[in-house]
């Protein structure tokens, strides 16, 4: 699709979630990185992915880490399927439940805007 200089993702202030693939053996992995973490191939492709996917799991945090998080609590930390074959960890719905398919979204959390997951 285009090379991982080209593009930017969320943790850049590009509200999109971006993966890589390795054309040589054909894994597919979330975090940039410059080479394959498989087969070590140091061209890897960046894509943008459709924003669905399912919950793998879920966990409700009633306790804030930091004074920020503080006027989100009660929220959900999920780990989610993404529907292109890698996993995210994201914030959600509190209703949300294991097998649910979702939709992510960006919104705000603290100081940021984070991976947010809806029921579609």
């Amino acid at each position: 699709m285009t090379a991982a200089a080209e593009f930017k993702g969320w943790t850049d202030g590009v509200y999109a979630i971006l993966y890589q693939s390795c054309g040589a053996c054909r894994r597919l992995w979330y975090f940039h990185r410059p080479f394959c973490p498989s087969c070590g191939d140091t061209s890897p492709q960046t894509h943008r992915a459709s924003g669905r996917g399912m919950v793998y799991a879920c966990t409700l945090v009633r306790r804030a880490a930091t004074p920020e998080a503080k006027a989100h609590v009660p929220y959900a930390i999920l780990l989610i399927d993404m529907a292109e074959g890698f996993r995210i960890m994201a914030h959600g719905d509190v209703g949300l439940k294991i097998g649910d398919e979702i939709v992510t979204e960006f919104r705000p959390f603290t100081s940021l805007r984070v991976p947010y997951a809806v029921k579609t």
